[in-house]
């Protein structure tokens, strides 16, 4: 009888990219067709072809959204991938959403380089095309959370919630004897708008996630420490450009800063949303109450106080305006998008803030920034780098360390093998020496592209 297989094309050695190929009796099933970020060895990976034929894998089960978990579905469409992508329900209208983005964003960037002669490539050519992205999106299938059902004949499986954000799951499958439990990225037990995770299924093996598998999250409310900045920037008569990703962080910073306005404890500056993806993600928010912490009267009120940029010319005239102000631009880790112009414009004032929210993975202009860049490159141009450059902590939708044991902990069965997944190698190691001590789980780290036989 053959054992079935698994093999991590992505998502190992790194927090993105995220690709996890099961195979069993010559049948393929993919969890997750993520894209790399980061570093550019990384990018590369991107442009260069699946180690195996798309056209042999059978179906794509996704964990979310996210582009580093969807943001690839193009690609292996494109190339030859013709069955069904499981997801929930909010995952689907949010992967719509994102991956059109992305097309449209990737043709621009193409354009925007061809125009401007600073790329190295001629012409310059997206990674895939709006086209490309909603052709992936037809092969979309919602399935119900916490009901079984049948990705591939013989196989089954399950999605429970990961929180984190919206639609956000955790996978478990049945193939060939073993059950298999994917993670996903975990959501945490007190934030603010989304629900916890529900308790870990149990399992003969285990893929978790590891983003924050080095440290913990930072005590106290976070709130605190961004009305400090608010204050601070707007009493030099600075901006704050708060580079935004568009799912969960714009939502929650839009809480955040309507609770802040309504204490009266920031000045009542214009707050403007520079993102018409992060503006129709709130719209699906609004559609699916039930899955978040926020009623309908709360969305109204706390999305309702922000204004939004949609047009080109509404994202310039916030650039060429010197009043003081909070832009809320996508992207979070300032790799594209409009907050990119932004940089370009306020980083050299020293009287403005570049505020980042959230993870900034290594190699991208956030992580940069973070680090102390004196300079960063934008189009082809070095901007100097005198604005205060903050990180707000607290803010992340990921389970830290202690949340990610806590919710290992929450099915007392150890599965015969955990695979430490989605991090960076200091941070999945740190989590796998936890594991192996405190649990005395058998706990991997596995390498890229490394395929293991579940006995």
């Amino acid at each position: 009888m053959t054992r079935p297989t698994v093999q991590f094309l992505g998502g190992v050695s790194t927090v993105t990219g995220s690709r996890f190929l099961f195979e069993h009796d010559g049948r393929r099933l993919l969890v997750d067709c993520g894209m790399f970020q980061g570093y550019k060895q990384l990018r590369q990976r991107n442009w260069t072809a699946l180690q195996v034929d798309p056209r042999s894998i059978d179906a794509v089960v996704l964990t979310h959204a996210h582009i580093d978990h969807s943001g690839w579905l193009p690609v292996l469409v494109r190339d030859g991938f013709t069955g069904p992508i499981y997801a929930s329900g909010a995952t689907v209208d949010l992967t719509r959403v994102l991956l059109a983005d992305a097309g449209r964003l990737q043709e621009a960037d193409a354009e925007h380089a061809a125009r401007h002669g600073f790329s190295k490539h001629d012409p310059p050519a997206p990674l895939y095309t709006e086209a490309d992205a909603k052709r992936a999106c037809a092969s979309l299938k919602v399935v119900a959370s916490d009901a079984a059902f049948a990705p591939l004949p013989g196989w089954s499986a399950r999605l429970t919630r990961a929180g984190h954000i919206l639609g956000a799951s955790t996978v478990a499958l049945e193939v060939g004897g073993a059950t298999v439990v994917v993670s996903g990225d975990l959501g945490r037990e007190d934030d603010p708008l989304m629900f916890g995770p529900a308790p870990r299924p149990a399992s003969d093996y285990l893929l978790v996630e590891s983003t924050y598998g080095n440290r913990t999250h930072p005590a106290g409310d976070p709130s605190d420490a961004l009305a400090e900045v608010v204050r601070r920037t707007i009493a030099r008569r600075g901006t704050v450009i708060i580079p935004t990703f568009a799912v969960g962080r714009a939502q929650l910073l839009m809480l955040l800063l309507h609770r802040l306005r309504e204490a009266g404890t920031i000045p009542d500056v214009p707050t403007v949303l520079d993102s018409p993806l992060a503006d129709a993600v709130t719209n699906l928010y609004i559609e699916h109450l039930g899955e978040h912490r926020l009623d309908a009267e709360l969305c109204r009120r706390a999305f309702g106080s922000v204004r939004v940029a949609i047009t080109a010319d509404d994202s310039r005239a916030l650039t060429g305006d010197a009043e003081p102000k909070i832009i809320l631009a996508g992207s979070g880790m300032a790799t594209g998008g409009r907050v990119v112009h932004h940089l370009k414009r306020f980083a050299a004032g020293e009287q403005h803030t570049v505020l980042f929210a959230g993870f900034q993975a290594g190699g991208t202009r956030g992580a940069a920034m973070t680090q102390g860049a004196e300079s960063i490159k934008i189009h082809g141009d070095w901007i100097p780098v005198r604005a205060e450059i903050l990180v707000l902590p607290g803010l992340s939708a990921h389970a830290d360390a202690d949340g990610l044991m806590r919710w290992i902990r929450s099915e007392s069965t150890v599965p015969r093998r955990t695979f430490v997944v989605h991090g960076e190698p200091d941070a999945a190691d740190r989590l796998r020496l936890r594991l192996s001590d405190e649990l005395h789980a058998d706990a991997w780290v596995p390498e890229h592209l490394e395929r293991v036989t579940l006995e």
